[in-house]
């Protein structure tokens, strides 16, 4: 029997153009030799999937711990990929847009999808303004808040969109009410295969209390560990339970409400501060990067700062409405720019270090 990662759906189309299995190894030596930094970068994942070999090695961003690279079975991808074809109601034949990085797991699977489920897909530079690339319409494509933010006017183009990478913030979902396009957020990781639970940004009918919950896939299954962070069961794309570093409430087997990482806690005072649901808050009335911190204090063992993009003139003064005293900044920092990593999250770390190295 051939290998499943062989099999080319007749109807796969990438950039207006049919390709059987012949035609893609090809392209990908051809781009190999003569492509730019982006298309070098897609044949390099093209001739890796398209070996005989059934695993594949894969990059991670550090969801459950340090950045490393873990080897992931190219038939669970293809699992995941007809997962999220039948949720989304995504048949072959659909126009979808790649503008993601095939460097990280989101970019591998929008080509993995389109290959197996016949899919015609467009690629553009991963950049914060995609669809300034194009003029086409699409029903599907995947994104990072980031492009989201900067394609606002352009979003009507596109019918689904997935956005995941990073929190989306309360401006941003505000934002998205006003976009006729149906945009959920995803939850998942490189070990998950990509997302393994949804909510919808836009267009809710759901009670208020279960607005912001997460709500699994199908044949996904969560519970929690000693720490109040997520345990996935997802037997279609890992063999084992899958531990993470995100707290969590955990409302159902199936439904949670996401706090923050575990690695960002701050015990100020004796008060659990969740620096991400300080930072949805703060961004009703902070229009610049940021991000919550915390440096030693003798009184508080911990005290939550604010580092900021930007010169303190920008910023006479911030309301801190509808946070508790303990997650209140206790100091403001600001820096010209922030550090990010290479998957457009802000690195705290590297950030905080360079700030008070210079002190």
């Amino acid at each position: 029997m051939e290998e499943p990662w062989l099999l080319i759906h007749p109807d796969f189309k990438l950039n207006e153009k049919s390709f059987s299995l012949t035609d893609l190894i090809l392209l990908a030596e051809a781009l190999q030799l003569e492509g730019d930094k982006e298309e070098k970068e897609i044949s390099e994942f093209l001739l890796e999937w398209l070996y005989p070999k059934n695993t594949i090695l894969v990059n991670t961003s550090g969801s459950t711990g340090s950045p490393k690279t873990i080897v992931l079975e190219k038939e669970k991808m293809i699992a995941s990929a007809k997962a999220t074809g039948t949720f989304f109601d995504l048949p072959a034949g659909i126009d979808a847009l790649q503008c993601l990085s095939v460097n990280y797991i989101a970019g591998k699977m929008m080509l993995v999808r389109a290959m197996t489920l016949g899919w015609h897909l467009d690629i553009v530079s991963p950049n914060k303004q995609p669809l300034l690339q194009t003029i086409k319409s699409y029903d599907f494509a995947a994104m990072v808040p980031m492009q989201v933010q900067h394609s606002l006017k352009e979003l009507h183009r596109i019918k689904k969109i997935i956005v995941g990478g990073a929190p989306v913030s309360a401006v941003l979902e505000k934002q998205l009410q006003e976009v006729p396009s149906k945009v959920f957020a995803t939850y998942g990781m490189t070990e998950t295969i990509t997302h393994v639970a949804i909510k919808k940004l836009n267009h809710k009918t759901e009670k208020k209390n279960s607005k912001e919950a997460y709500e699994a896939l199908p044949g996904v299954a969560f519970e929690i560990d000693s720490r109040n962070c997520l345990v996935i069961n997802a037997p279609d794309v890992s063999n084992k339970n899958i531990l993470t570093n995100d707290v969590v409430q955990l409302i159902s087997k199936t439904k949670f409400q996401w706090l923050g990482r575990a690695d960002f806690v701050i015990n100020s005072g004796g008060y659990k501060v969740h620096p991400e649901q300080v930072e949805l808050v703060l961004a009703l009335v902070i229009d610049a990067p940021y991000f919550i911190t915390s440096i030693p204090d003798n009184a508080l063992g911990e005290k939550v700062i604010l580092i900021i993009e930007g010169n303190k003139e920008e910023f006479p003064e911030i309301e801190y409405i509808g946070l508790h005293p303990y997650e209140q900044p206790k100091e403001i920092f600001f820096v010209k720019t922030l550090i990010y990593t290479t998957t457009g999250k802000i690195n705290r770390e590297e950030t905080k270090i360079k700030l008070f190295s210079k002190k």
